[in-house]
């Protein structure tokens, strides 16, 4: 087939440059069909399945996209054995491990059941995990605490932090930049990223893209001499003390702690 680069109608092959949101409202309208071998990600469509398939293998367009890198796989399924395999992160509870006989004894033992519990001291709704409770209060989830977000949070880190043992001590941070993206974004495919190319069907997802903590400055360290690893986020500094994958603590010693150094006025040390 031509090369094109608006959404069509599979039926009447009308195009639609305002998005697949305006090509679906008319099929809906006129009881006309989608094409039958479209991409999951952009317009493109093809003659078979098969072609359609190895589009989406090159071009990386599958519609389960990994939560730790840029892969995208067909099905759910596949895409959590990749977590699993690739990245040793477990979804259901929020962890990544050492190896993966580490997940495997998890999710057979336990089924990815943690006995305690973390509170959310906003909120009060329960996560299973801190690195759970961290990011859904920073990444301005909590509905009590909609105020609070990464940067006060790490104002509020540095306060508690002035010797920098798990927070960076950075000159020039003047905080998170905020970015709002728009129409322009469209490259004929999907919505681009223009800091790191990365393509999305909708204009909202690219907007929480470049205004999640991906393309900003980082802003904690792992206080472990042997790593010092850097995170953008506190909960990804959480989530790698929890990993137990620097040996620094273990995973049930972050849960104790982490109530602690959210209330209790006395300094981060470790």
């Amino acid at each position: 087939m031509p090369p094109h680069y608006d959404f069509q109608c599979g039926t009447c092959l009308k195009t639609f440059p305002a998005g697949w949101k305006a090509r679906d409202n008319h099929c809906r309208m006129t009881g006309h069909s989608i094409p039958n071998f479209e991409c999951e990600t952009c317009p493109r469509w093809f003659r078979s399945q098969g072609a359609c398939d190895q589009h989406m293998n090159d071009l990386n367009h599958w519609p389960f996209e990994c939560s730790i890198c840029d892969e995208t796989w067909p099905t759910e399924e596949e895409c959590t054995d990749h977590e699993s395999e690739i990245h040793l992160y477990c979804a259901d509870c929020q962890r990544t491990f050492q190896n993966l006989n580490n997940i495997k004894m998890v999710k057979g033992l336990v089924d990815c059941e943690i006995s305690t519990s973390i509170q959310c001291l906003f909120c009060q709704a329960n996560y299973t995990t801190a690195t759970g409770v961290t990011h859904h209060v920073e990444s301005e989830g909590c509905p009590a605490a909609s105020n609070l977000n990464r940067d006060q949070i790490y104002r509020f880190i540095r306060s508690k932090d002035p010797n920098g043992v798990i927070s960076k001590k950075l000159l020039e941070w003047h905080g998170s930049y905020e970015c709002e993206v728009n129409e322009q974004s469209w490259n004929g495919y999907a919505y681009e990223c223009y800091l790191c190319n990365r393509e999305f069907r909708r204009l909202s997802s690219l907007n929480q893209h470049v205004n999640s903590p991906t393309h900003q400055q980082a802003i904690y360290h792992c206080p472990n001499r042997a790593c010092r690893k850097d995170f953008k986020s506190l909960a990804g500094f959480v989530n790698h003390l929890q990993s137990e994958s620097c040996g620094l603590l273990r995973f049930d010693q972050v849960q104790d702690s982490f109530g602690e150094l959210i209330r209790g006025n006395r300094l981060i040390s470790f």
